[in-house]
């Protein structure tokens, strides 16, 4: 299958010094990608801001903006037959970038912002035969919106997980699927829950749910 992830932050500048961002590391998209590839698969990985080196043997994207990552990830989906959405796309970005770099002055400083492309929504739209696998990112139990984006962006997967797992090597999450399905890992490498990512989507496109 051709895979395509997705890693890390997105930057939207305010000026040409400031943006806004998160503080997410990629290491979860970087390691979908290689366990995608570790089973046959061919693999491209775009990736937001990153420390990570780029891994070898995969097709490798840099970007910056939400609007980037966009163009890059719409540009390849029809070619592709699975995609894993790990990013931690901004949702919102200023509504004009300033040039050069805003001066303090007195009071307060207004910062007006406009929604970002939903990328994976998208995706569903367009959507043919290919898996969608998305993640939902939320403070408290955040099922019901997890469940909510997984029918609304028309998903076969979805991955539910807390800010805890910013920068960390591992994770404690659910995974919901369109059927009904659901998992728990609790406190997993990400290594290991990227491996089972991929042998979701294997199933599914060998014809299970």
């Amino acid at each position: 299958m051709r895979i395509l992830v997705t890693a890390g932050p997105t930057r939207e500048f305010i000026d040409s010094v400031r943006f806004i961002s998160n503080p997410s590391s990629g290491r979860m998209g970087f390691e979908v990608a290689c366990a995608a590839e570790k089973f046959g698969h061919r693999v491209v990985l775009i990736s937001g801001p990153v420390e990570l080196a780029a891994p070898e043997g995969i097709e490798f994207v840099k970007v910056i903006s939400a609007q980037d990552m966009a163009r890059e990830c719409l540009s390849r989906f029809p070619g592709c037959d699975a995609v894993v959405m790990t990013a931690a796309v901004c949702d919102y970005k200023p509504v004009n970038r300033e040039s050069g770099k805003i001066k303090k002055t007195p009071g307060r400083l207004r910062l007006d912002l406009v929604r970002t492309v939903d990328i994976l929504a998208r995706m569903g739209m367009q959507k043919e035969n290919q898996v969608l696998v998305g993640f939902a990112l939320e403070v408290g139990d955040g099922r019901e919106n997890a469940l909510a984006k997984l029918a609304s962006k028309n998903l076969d997967f979805i991955v539910l997980n807390s800010p805890q797992t910013f920068a960390s090597e591992t994770i404690s999450c659910w995974i919901f699927g369109r059927g009904g399905g659901s998992k728990e890992y609790r406190n997993v490498t990400k290594g290991f829950l990227a491996e089972e990512i991929v042998k979701m989507i294997e199933s599914v496109a060998d014809g299970g749910s």
